[in-house]
């Protein structure tokens, strides 16, 4: 299957006075899961809508491979398009919706009638070809709509939240079988979506949004555990935000920020030179690590306890108006610290980030 790379130079979408993509640069490798990942409203839709041709950037140039784009029709730019309403044609088959695009485009009979096939192999719907949408359960529908967009060998695949429609265990499910499909064809894919844990499991690399700007761009395991804002900190997994006083350096050891609840936590101190000694420390809420109670040490009072099945939440009190929580693995027999109950608290340096305090 045909392939290219994208690049994404200085791309801006104003609407007025309002701007929703603002001066974004992504360069995306041939055959990548490239996610664009944010809330509501940052952008990521407009720039997928760009890419695709349905609308003009305001300022910046769009490349596949060598060739700028900027003035080729959606229709001639060779992308397949997954909608997060399926978009799919309630009057024809199964059949007749894969077929769509290639009849479209003139191919022989033949040739159309190999690749439906080929396509209703590859999905699993070869049962299911002279139906009708209606006739077709919501995965079943997402899996004509896939492979419509693929039958056309796109060199880039377009994909806007396509699973936010299904139930959970549907979306569960289909996240791996559309990463395997990816995998298995080599297209070069970007996909939107909100859902954070979407975008860590299938995606190659990913880029976080917010405002119209990309937050950051990496691998899903730098994304999560070495955020490089306070916002994609807070917007990707569970994240405790601490003030946090720097008492204390060596002349090459790590930084000491003194924390409420009587911590001390040493920071490496090319981190701390870039913050300074106010601060906010962050950590993820599976990181901290609970013991005894010790003299002098760091220690909280259990407020509550969340139970969750598989994970359990304690709501931990470090001192007036400061707590944090910490993610426990439910165990069957689990003995837990009661509400009220002092502990100790531990965390590795290297879960620890540092941030300009916020103001307060």
């Amino acid at each position: 299957m045909a392939s290219t790379s994208v690049r994404i130079e200085q791309i801006s979408k104003r609407f007025g006075e309002v701007t929703a993509v603002d001066r974004v640069d992504l360069s995306i490798a041939k055959g990548e899961f490239f996610t664009l990942l944010g809330s509501s409203g940052c952008g990521k839709t407009t720039l997928l809508r760009i890419i695709a041709g349905f609308m003009p950037q305001s300022g910046g140039r769009i490349l596949f491979g060598d060739a700028c784009i900027d003035d080729v029709p959606a229709h001639r730019r060779n992308t397949g398009m997954v909608f997060q309403n399926y978009a799919i044609f309630p009057h024809l088959t199964v059949i007749d919706n894969i077929a769509y695009g290639l009849r479209a485009r003139g191919l022989p009979k033949g040739e159309v009638a190999e690749r439906v096939a080929r396509m209703l192999a590859m999905m699993r719907l070869e049962h299911l070809g002279h139906r009708r949408p209606r006739e077709l359960s919501g995965g079943q529908q997402q899996r004509v709509v896939l492979a419509r967009a693929i039958v056309i060998e796109p060199d880039v695949l377009l994909m806007d939240e396509p699973l936010s429609n299904l139930d959970t265990e549907m979306r569960v499910h289909l996240r791996g079988e559309i990463r395997a499909l990816q995998r298995q064809i080599g297209v070069t894919t970007i996909y939107v979506t909100h859902d954070q844990e979407e975008a860590l499991m299938m995606s190659d690399r990913v880029a976080v949004m917010s405002g119209g700007k990309v937050e950051q761009v990496g691998t899903p395991v730098e994304i999560f555990h070495r955020p490089q804002t306070r916002f994609v900190a807070s917007f990707i997994g569970e994240s405790n935000f601490i003030p946090a006083m720097r008492i204390g350096s060596g002349a090459s050891g790590p930084a000491v920020y003194e924390v409420p609840g009587g911590g001390r936590l040493p920071v490496p101190a090319e981190r701390a030179s870039e913050v300074g000694p106010k601060a906010d420390i962050a950590f993820r809420s599976h990181d901290l690590v609970l013991g005894p109670p010790e003299a002098g040490g760091w220690t909280a009072t259990v407020a509550d306890t969340q139970f969750y099945g598989a994970t359990i939440r304690l709501v931990l009190e470090l001192a007036p108006g400061h707590t944090v929580q910490v993610a426990l693995t439910g165990r069957a027999g689990q003995a837990l610290p009661a509400t009220g109950a002092r502990v100790g608290l531990a965390l590795p340096s290297a879960s620890l980030w540092l941030f300009p305090a916020a103001a307060r």
